[in-house]
């Protein structure tokens, strides 16, 4: 393994981190909600939800949506090439999902929530998450050759 020294950025990584940390302090401390993702898009999908929770649930999609497009405003976006096919990343997308639902949440609820309330439940999907990302990587670029 190599690290693409170029393109190795450790000050923008830590700044990013620290900014989601506070997004996700801030959502508990003032709303008394936890910031995962997954969980946030479901209860907008939600069919019959309290008063009041879709409002906040939109205004956080929406920050993910625009934060981005204003980034790249003011920066310029970056090459970005995908190593993968529409088929590929369609399924992967599918398996995430799926993955959330039985896992009951998210990375960002389980990883960055749940570990940051030292919670058991959250640090056993972490390391799920974590070691079914290494296996499927190993396995498609090592066994299969790479999938596109």
């Amino acid at each position: 393994m190599n690290i693409d020294w170029t393109n190795f950025t450790p000050v923008p990584a830590l700044a990013g981190g620290v900014l989601i940390g506070v997004a996700a302090a801030m959502l508990v401390l003032f709303n008394g909600r936890i910031a995962g993702i997954s969980g946030i898009i479901g209860g907008v999908l939600q069919r019959s939800r309290p008063p009041g929770e879709a409002g906040w649930r939109l205004a956080f999609l929406a920050g993910l949506l625009v934060a981005p497009l204003l980034a790249a405003a003011v920066t310029g976006l970056p090459d970005i090439r995908i190593d993968a096919g529409a088929g590929t990343l369609i399924l992967a997308g599918l398996l995430v999902g799926l993955g959330t639902r039985y896992g009951s949440g998210c990375t960002s609820g389980h990883g960055v929530c749940g570990l940051s309330r030292f919670s058991p439940r959250s640090l056993a999907a972490t390391m799920l998450f974590m070691a079914a990302g290494f296996v499927t990587v190993y396995v498609v670029r090592h066994l299969f050759g790479g999938l596109g």
